[in-house]
């Protein structure tokens, strides 16, 4: 046995089960305490049955556990043994007592089944299950038109997603929109945080349509991170008006997007270049699109701070164009000259297909300047 064991370990064969971090079985033992009445009342007839029959008429053990089960249950086999008078009076009290308590636990389980949220709690359970399993997943808070239209693309481009939300009727919301994983608690909550698995999750979206909703659960998010001690996570957000963008920032919002500032500027493209739009439609919202668009950072140990851009050589070797050059004081340089000289922490705006612009990350974060950009 013990060598099976060391040979699981070495294949890797340990079967890991991930488990919520919220624990729903004390609730669902709540609601279990119903039960225990009838199952009481059961084992108490069975053993008065049995007692009575063993001492009346002499029963054998098994016989006086069959006849009282038959009894208690009028089916109606019959006796099983000739019985006395007096175990007769016994069979017919056991019969009236059996019926009153078979009466009394199907009401108390039909009530505990009906009223009771047992189902609820376990359908409940089985989504904390699958929730564990996630790993960089997003976590949506707050079902409206936003969150419906962001899982479609969410979906389309196999990310991960959970949705929080406080309505009772979250489920039926989730089979009409489609979300894999579905919460229903009030999101700020720490309750809802642990359902999500927040703490292996790689962002936070809140998308309600109230600046003190986003508010709350910017600043419930970044406590829960400071609790947890792990990396800080991505939070998005969505304003109303240009201040409410700037106080979410503020507050820790990583990403804010003000919908009718960026239905204006959609509007504006079509209106003034409507080819233009319709490009950007094909190749860059489109989740098969063979282009792509990624803004990434260059560390402090990259091999190209205080280089040129052109020392990296993307455009020949991976048919990546570097469109864009943020720098750490926030100036933006447009369509970036070869001479440019790269900076620690700046963002390079890179637009190619998905696999070369990986390569592109790694290449220039490397430690070592890598010798095909010697060539």
């Amino acid at each position: 046995m013990r060598i099976l064991i060391k040979i699981k370990k070495a294949l890797n064969w340990e079967i890991r089960t991930a488990k919520p971090e919220y624990n729903l079985n004390p609730l669902i033992y709540s609601h279990l305490k119903p039960f225990r009445l009838p199952l009481v009342l059961l084992q108490l007839i069975m053993m008065i049955g049995t007692l009575g029959y063993i001492i009346i008429d002499d029963f054998n053990i098994l016989d006086a556990i069959y006849q009282t089960g038959i009894t208690f249950t009028t089916v109606g086999f019959g006796e099983i043994a000739p019985i006395s008078p007096a175990g007769r009076i016994f069979t017919i009290t056991l019969i009236i007592f059996g019926f009153a308590i078979f009466t009394l636990s199907t009401a108390i389980l039909i009530d505990a089944v009906i009223k009771g949220k047992l189902f609820d709690l376990y359908k409940e359970r089985s989504m904390l299950y699958k929730i564990a399993r996630l790993r960089k997943h997003f976590v949506i808070f707050y079902h409206n038109e936003y969150t419906a239209q962001l899982a479609i693309q969410f979906r389309l481009n196999h990310i991960p997603f959970v949705v929080v939300d406080p309505s009772e009727d979250i489920e039926q919301i989730a089979k009409e929109n489609k979300y894999p994983y579905f919460i229903q608690d009030e999101p700020f909550k720490e309750s809802a945080f642990l359902k999500s698995h927040l703490s292996s999750a790689k962002g936070a979206i809140s998308l309600s349509k109230s600046i003190s909703d986003n508010i709350t659960l910017i600043a419930s998010v970044r406590l829960y991170e400071k609790e947890l001690g792990r990396s800080p996570l991505l939070i998005i957000s969505n304003a109303e008006t240009a201040d409410d963008k700037v106080r979410l920032k503020k507050l820790g919002a990583d990403k804010v997007v003000a919908p009718p500032a960026l239905m204006a500027k959609r509007v504006s493209a079509m209106a003034i270049r409507p080819d233009m739009e319709n490009v950007l439609e094909e190749f860059l919202y489109k989740p098969d699109t063979p282009i792509d668009m990624e803004e990434i950072i260059i560390k402090d140990t990259s091999w190209l701070v205080n280089n040129e851009l052109k020392d990296v050589r993307l455009r020949d070797r991976m048919k990546v164009s570097v469109i864009g050059i943020t720098e750490k004081s926030g100036k933006f340089i447009q369509m970036p000259k070869g001479n440019t000289i790269i900076k620690a922490n700046c963002k390079l705006l890179l637009v190619g297909n998905q696999k070369a612009i990986s390569k592109a990350k790694r290449l220039v974060n490397d430690i070592n300047k890598p010798m095909e950009c010697c060539e």
